[in-house]
């Protein structure tokens, strides 16, 4: 049991401690509720527009020579890791540092090996926890989380294309914590290039009109979908993000009350065990007088 004075300079601590992670969480409620706004009004646009790719897509046939389609060696490998640039979210970046690390072991540790797995980080806690790759990381794009404009995000989105296009990568993946709600972020694992259009029966095909020709307006839905795909991405993790540092505060301010509750019962242990001496001493100097 600690001195009295020991005491009350922890709670004091703990105390400040606690309005510091209160109004943390307060904050993190108040972005997370305009993070999920905007996602779950995005979600139903990119989804559509995803399923209209497919299905043009898939009325193509394999031979039809599409560079978004058509698969290739994975000779040389680029990651994108969407983590944040802030910490004290829970487990939130750990987790997306463990799923690219079981995504190489799992899929490309020869690349790996021989330094054709390189990496895109958007966010910084990203390269924090991924020190083990930061040979591989060639780009950082870490600010697009200051504003994540469509914009600045459909920039880069171009800037990832051109890449694959151009044969400087084989394959993009995305990995990032995606919103379910405020207390379960589910962490994602996706192919951003090339397309993966589903097997179908060209038999069931319905044979639609299309204005313009289907070659042109699938060669403009393309990288109109794959843009809007790593917006939604960001705004996913975004969205995560919020909700994972609000729970985690939350929780905070609920163990500092604990703790403070705790303290509270050993200080007044102490201070009614430091009373009992004052008047054990007084006693015994009493009875010392007597005698």
């Amino acid at each position: 049991m600690g001195s009295l004075k020991e005491i009350r300079s922890r709670v004091a601590s703990v105390t400040s401690t606690q309005k510091i992670t209160s109004a943390m969480k307060m904050v993190s409620a108040a972005k997370l509720r305009k993070a999920q706004d905007a996602i779950l009004r995005m979600r139903p646009y990119a989804d559509k527009l995803h399923n209209v790719l497919l299905s043009v897509g898939s009325s193509l046939g394999k031979d039809y020579p599409n560079p978004f389609v058509t698969p290739r060696k994975e000779n040389k490998i680029l990651i994108v890791v969407i983590s944040s640039n802030s910490s004290l979210c829970g487990a939130f970046n750990m987790n997306v540092a463990k799923g690219v690390r079981k995504l190489v072991s799992d899929k490309y540790s020869a690349q790996n090996s021989i330094n054709n797995l390189h990496f895109a980080v958007i966010g910084k806690k990203a390269a924090d926890n991924l020190k083990e790759f930061k040979e591989g990381v060639v780009v950082d794009h870490s600010k697009l989380l200051d504003n994540a404009s469509y914009d600045d995000i459909k920039a880069v989105a171009g800037e990832l294309i051109m890449k694959y296009i151009d044969g400087e990568y084989d394959k993009i993946e995305f990995v990032y914590n995606r919103f379910k709600n405020a207390a379960t972020q589910i962490l994602t694992t996706e192919t951003f290039l090339p397309l993966q259009l589903p097997e179908v029966d060209e038999d069931a095909i319905t044979d639609y009109i299309y204005e313009p020709d289907k070659e042109r307006l699938i060669n403009e839905v393309i990288p109109l979908s794959l843009e809007v795909q790593f917006y939604r991405a960001i705004r996913e993790s975004l969205a995560a993000e919020h909700g994972a540092r609000m729970t985690a505060m939350h929780m905070a301010t609920d163990n500092a009350g604990e703790l403070l509750r705790k303290l509270k019962l050993e200080y007044n242990k102490a201070r009614q065990a430091s009373i009992t001496n004052e008047i054990l001493e007084i006693v015994g100097g009493a009875e010392a007088l007597k005698g």
